[in-house]
């Protein structure tokens, strides 16, 4: 059995069968996976087919039926949504995937350009060149003259020190790796932040649907209030329950209030269009149970330093910052290469092509011509001093990139206790708060029975046998277990894709699973 869901109704039992098969083969798919890497790899306990999470009973009185109309006021478009298909386009659409994605390629491109920092350059080209007046020649005689010369040619040309030639590339294959692990944390972090828009979403729902079944028990309390024989009640009890009426009727509408502000979030996010209103297909009660929770957090954290893309990116550009400190250390030690042409005046431009002259403004007598210039310097940047600040410079880089490595495994283990602990207690809390809700709807309809029954007490002396106000209190008990269980029921599904970004899981193995279920590409930007 894929499903273990109780239920009064057998059809929206199967249905939600149905969902929670989907989602289990979603998780299941991304977790059955090996570790590349070598030696004995701690392993992540996953959730096992045979034992699954029940899903809560939809209390009679807690909530209606899944698929109950949540009008939206004022009038706004719906967009139905599953998560499968929002896990789809979180690995798409995100803005944030496509920014790293652009730096990535950036890195790429600077590491072509070092690649080839070895090549010359090739200038094309025409030069004249005129005098006129006098001029010193070898022997140091002051004469005057007239000439003008013009060449049409080209030349080869390059200027670069072998250290940036060496290193260059090495520190520039490290920034690429970099960027590379950068995309996949964007990914990752892109899928943890639709799941978190899209589970508020979801807890905005559940706490409108628990708002306008209190807000109809309200309603019920006041109407049977009102019909009580005098004497029976003070009238104080019916100003508390028309009190209480009007706080329910807030809480509707900040219930709805919270469900269009996190829709618009979860729009941001998918980039999806940003006046529409988000109706997930799945109920606001479902538990999505990526991986297990009866595991040490000490198996864990080996996991997630292991895959964790945001380490691999520090990794790198720790490498990258050591490849420039070799570079400045070397640089006085390895020559620059200097390579320019030398047939005009004056020198470093083109180097061979057709070259001709004149008295005064006669150009006459082209012929091919060639000169070459190619120089090897060794440089003491500032008498060495400059050498020696940019050895420190790098050096103190190298030791910024080292720290950030460590701060970065600290953040890491510190997420995977916090997600672990997170998905632990609401998974507690469920049980607990799905209780509370049966009680708290058990107990709003015997208040509400009680109304309408007597007792007598000896004599004429005639008393209700549960107070009005008693039954406020039960309204309220009511509304809070809602609260609580739809609450527990989103930390839950939150926690979960929490820990499963924490131990580094690829956002991909989810997002790349197909959905039967409805998405809603139509309304993309």
């Amino acid at each position: 059995m894929l499903c273990a869901y109780r239920h009064e109704n057998p059809v929206m039992a199967k249905a939600h069968c149905q969902i929670r098969t989907a989602l289990w083969f979603a998780s299941i798919g991304v977790l059955a996976m090996s570790w590349h890497a070598t030696g004995q790899q701690p392993t992540i306990p996953r959730a096992q087919l045979g034992s699954p999470i029940d899903l809560p009973t939809a209390p009679p009185l807690g909530q209606p039926l899944p698929g109950s109309a949540l009008p939206i006021q004022p009038a706004a478009p719906t967009l139905p949504i599953s998560l499968p298909a929002a896990l789809q386009l979180a690995n798409a659409r995100p803005i944030d995937i496509q920014l790293a994605q652009q730096r990535l390629a950036a890195a790429n491109a600077q590491l072509a350009r070092a690649e080839v920092l070895w090549l010359p350059s090739i200038l094309f080209g025409v030069d004249y060149y005129h005098h006129d007046g006098v001029l010193q020649d070898s022997s140091g005689n002051i004469i005057s003259n007239s000439k003008s010369t013009f060449m049409v040619g080209t030349a080869p040309t390059a200027v670069f020190a072998t250290t940036d030639a060496i290193f260059g590339p090495l520190a520039a294959r490290q920034d690429v790796r970099a960027r590379d692990a950068g995309v996949q944390a964007a990914r990752n972090d892109s899928l943890l932040s639709v799941a978190e828009a899209y589970f508020n979403v979801q807890e905005a729902r559940g706490d409108l649907i628990g708002a306008q079944t209190v807000l109809h028990h309200a309603e019920e309390l006041v109407r049977r209030t009102d019909q009580l024989a005098p004497g029976l009640a003070p009238p104080v009890d019916a100003v508390r329950a028309q009190a209480e009426l009007a706080r329910r009727k807030q809480a509707v509408s900040a219930a709805r209030e919270r469900w269009r502000v996190s829709s618009a979030e979860l729009c941001r996010v998918l980039r999806l269009q940003p006046s529409a209103a988000i109706e997930p297909i799945e109920p606001p009660y479902l538990q999505v149970s990526l991986l297990r929770l009866d595991v040490l957090v000490d198996e864990l954290i080996p996991v997630a330093l292991t895959n964790r893309p945001e380490l691999a990116q520090q990794q790198a550009l720790v490498q990258a910052t050591l490849q420039r400190l070799r570079q400045e250390k070397l640089r006085p030690l390895l020559p620059s290469i200097l390579l320019r042409g030398a047939s005009t005046n004056p020198a470093g431009t083109l180097a061979a092509g057709y070259f001709g002259g004149g008295i005064n403004e006669h150009i006459g007598d082209m012929r091919l011509r060639g000169d070459w210039d190619i120089q090897v310097l060794w440089e003491l940047q500032n008498l060495g001093f400059g050498n020696h600040a940019k050895v420190r410079e790098k050096q103190a880089e190298y030791e910024f990139a080292t720290l950030e490595v460590f701060r970065t495994q600290d953040r890491i283990a510190a997420e995977v206790v916090q997600a672990l602990a997170q998905a632990q207690e609401a998974a507690i809390r469920i049980k607990e708060a799905e209780t509370g809700l049966k009680l708290a709807a058990d107990s709003m309809q015997k208040n509400l029975d009680g109304l309408s029954q007597t007792r007598r007490l000896g004599g004429d002396v005639v008393l209700l046998v549960v107070r009005p106000q008693e039954a406020v209190a039960a309204v309220q008990a009511l509304a809070q277990a809602n609260n609580d269980y739809y609450a527990a029921v989103a930390e839950y599904d939150r926690a979960q894709f929490r820990l499963y970004r924490a131990v580094g899981q690829p956002a991909q193995a989810l997002a790349e699973q197909e959905s039967p279920l409805a998405s809603g590409e139509q309304h993309a930007k």
